[in-house]
């Protein structure tokens, strides 16, 4: 079975030839799926794509694992590799946009769809217009708002991040800049003044601001600035243009200053200075700086009020510096040995520390290394692996964030494997929401299921807590199935409010068990009341197995309801069938069974089917043939259902 299995993936072009390199890691990626082990199934495809990193198809199937397991961001990003690497394939140049729309990245969806459907596809031109036009309709209503108030602050932020959506750089770049004009305390407006300056081939303007909002900033915006700015430092002319720009820029000055001390520009370092800490007073650092420009050139008077300072200040390294200027005897601190550590031995020894197993030691050098040299990725990558070896894994996904944006493929590769594997086990709360509404010929009725689920996620306990809110309806009601029977409901017709535990996955095996009250939203004749107790429970098994473009699955899922006269129930779904993306053609083999002998609760049903997967969203439609196993059916032992359904499912 396994040779077969492994010649289908041959034969569908998915594996390639045998002596293909990363035929071995996509083996076990592709059994990994097979068993519902989605995040082996990622760490495999990872490791392919480090193999083969020009692979489309090996993108594109991690993209859609990773969107399994809820990884929307990363899964994005695969799919815009995948796109980047096969521009042909609409198919999943869509996918790329539809999650760049859903991720927040309207200008980057806008674009894609663009593209596409200039190509004569109707689901871009579709999707690109649902974006343009609210784009368009808001441009045009803010444009009105700051022409009647041009201090208009809120107005001019929205007209520019509307137009920066809509590729109109010299529009966003206006207003952004006017906004900035209004609240130079936002300094991620230089940010995105910078991108649009950018975008205009305006490189002198663009490099003043992203200057400016690399100092200064708050962090992730003074991160996201420096990652445009060249891998060069700036020039000193590039500081006088971004001071010019954000003159209360007080680190941006200091910088500054310290550049032109360097270039022995004594008179304009000293400049600087004054204006830094006179804007800044706690600055004890440019005071003693200046305490020592103003000494060297004979103005003692005017040098001792700031070295005093530095001396009365909490800061026992400079206030030592001061005191080997001034002649004065020092002060005795405690040193740690980290502090007396150069900057290479630090890292040499962190590295030497983390490979022999000495963790507090290999931390405690590393960050001094990081201090020393905060953009060296690498070190910010052994920080990670040192924090999870101690069984920190917060703080090593944090570190494992900051290394897989490093410039080196290889750092960033280790360092992203790392983060994905880390972070499913953090998040402690996960909530997930689906929605199945169902049209069936069989009871000329529509059938809604939902669920809302939030999970508390414990650290090696095995078992989840959740809360749950289901709701189960129908349109028509009852329904007449005979004089016998009189009036039937096809539904429970309630909202169920849960609390409930469950099982953490075992080879696709998964148990739980709730309880809660079922609050009917229009009750039926015979209910003993709108608010009943609901106990629920069961055990589910799901599998799979894919071949190439050929798969199987099965669904098992043994439930025990109490407001079915504490009935048990076994339902087997199964399918097999081909997949043609976005499409799965397939055949149903599906038996339902219980505990009661109920003849609404035991029977087999077969027939085709097929599957159209939109993003979040699938669309089912099957024809099928059922036969009742026990007598009693007031319409006969044979039945044929058309059922039609969408199903949607989002996971956070």
């Amino acid at each position: 079975m396994g040779r077969l299995i492994a010649a289908l993936l041959v034969i569908n072009g998915i594996v390639g030839q045998a002596a293909d390199s990363a035929f071995p890691v996509l083996e076990k990626a592709y059994e990994a799926l097979r068993a519902h082990d989605y995040d082996r199934a990622i760490v495999a495809f990872t490791q392919a794509i480090a193999i083969t990193p020009a692979r489309a198809s090996i993108h594109k199937d991690l993209a859609y694992t990773l969107l399994k397991t809820g990884e929307t961001e990363a899964a994005r990003d695969h799919f815009g590799e995948a796109a980047r690497l096969d521009p042909a394939d609409d198919h999943v140049a869509l996918e790329y946009a539809f999650l760049c729309h859903e991720t927040k990245q309207t200008a980057v969806a806008r674009r894609i769809f663009d593209r596409v459907r200039k190509r004569g596809n109707t689901t871009a031109a579709a999707a690109f217009e649902n974006i343009d036009r609210p784009l368009r309709d808001g441009i045009a209503r803010w444009t009105q708002a700051v022409a009647i108030d041009p201090s208009n602050f809120s107005g001019h932020e929205e007209l520019a991040r509307l137009a920066d959506q809509r590729d109109e750089f010299a529009l966003a770049a206006e207003h952004y800049e006017k906004a900035w004009r209004l609240r130079p305390d936002r300094r991620a407006l230089l940010l995105d003044l910078g991108r649009m300056w950018q975008a205009l081939n305006r490189p002198a303007d663009a490099m003043a601001a992203l200057i400016a909002a690399s100092r200064g900033a708050e962090p992730r915006t003074a991160e996201d600035a420096r990652a445009l700015l060249p891998a060069r430092y700036p020039y000193v002319h590039e500081f006088e243009l971004a001071l010019a720009l954000d003159p209360s820029n007080a680190l941006l000055r200091r910088e500054l200053a310290y550049l032109n001390l360097q270039m022995e520009h004594r008179r304009e370092a000293e400049g600087l200075f004054e204006r830094v800490v006179e804007e800044s007073p706690d600055d004890l650092l440019s005071a003693a700086q200046l305490g020592f420009l103003r000494l060297s050139r004979g103005d003692e008077n005017g040098a001792m009020p700031l070295l005093n300072r530095v001396l009365a200040g909490r800061d026992d390294e400079l206030s030592d510096r001061v005191r080997a200027v001034l002649k004065m005897p020092p002060v005795l601190h405690k040193q740690s040995e980290t502090s007396r550590t150069l900057p290479g031995e630090a890292k040499m020894l962190g590295e030497k520390s983390l490979e022999k197993g000495y963790l507090k030691d290999a931390l405690k050098y590393l960050r001094v290394a990081h201090e020393n040299d905060p953009v060296d990725f690498n070190v910010m990558l052994k920080l990670g692996w040192a924090h999870n070896l101690l069984k920190e894994d917060e703080e090593a996904l944090r570190w494992f964030n900051l290394a897989r944006r490093s410039p080196d493929r290889s750092t960033a590769g280790e360092a992203n494997r790392a983060f994905h594997n880390l972070r499913p086990a953090l998040e402690r709360i996960r909530t997930s929401i689906w929605f199945y509404p169902m049209y069936s010929t069989r009871w000329h009725d529509v059938f809604t299921y939902a669920q809302s689920k939030t999970e508390l996620r414990l650290s090696g306990v095995p078992l989840r807590p959740y809360v749950s809110v289901r709701f189960i309806a129908d349109v028509r009601g009852a329904v007449g199935l005979g004089a016998s029977l009189g009036p039937q409901f096809l539904s429970e017709r309630s909202v169920i409010l849960a609390l409930g535990i469950a099982t953490q996955p075992w080879k696709g095996i998964i148990g739980w068990f709730e309880a809660g009250e079922a609050l009917r939203y229009r009750g039926a004749p015979n209910d003993l009341g709108r608010i009943v107790p609901d106990y629920r429970g069961g055990v589910a098994y799901a599998k799979g197995i894919v071949a190439g473009r050929a798969f199987a699955e099965t669904n098992l899922d043994g439930i025990y309801v109490s407001r079915f006269a504490n009935d048990m129930l076994l339902y087997s779904q199964n399918r097999t069938g081909f997949t043609f993306a976005p499409a799965q053609l397939f055949w149903n083999w599906n038996l339902t069974v219980d505990s009661r002998g109920e003849y609404w609760a035991n029977f087999v049903e077969t027939g085709p089917g097929v599957k159209l997967r939109l993003h979040n969203i699938v669309f089912s439609v099957s024809a099928l043939r059922g036969l009742y196993l026990v007598t009693g059916s007031p319409r006969g032992p044979m039945y044929y259902d058309l059922r039609i359904g969408i199903w949607y499912a989002l996971t956070r």
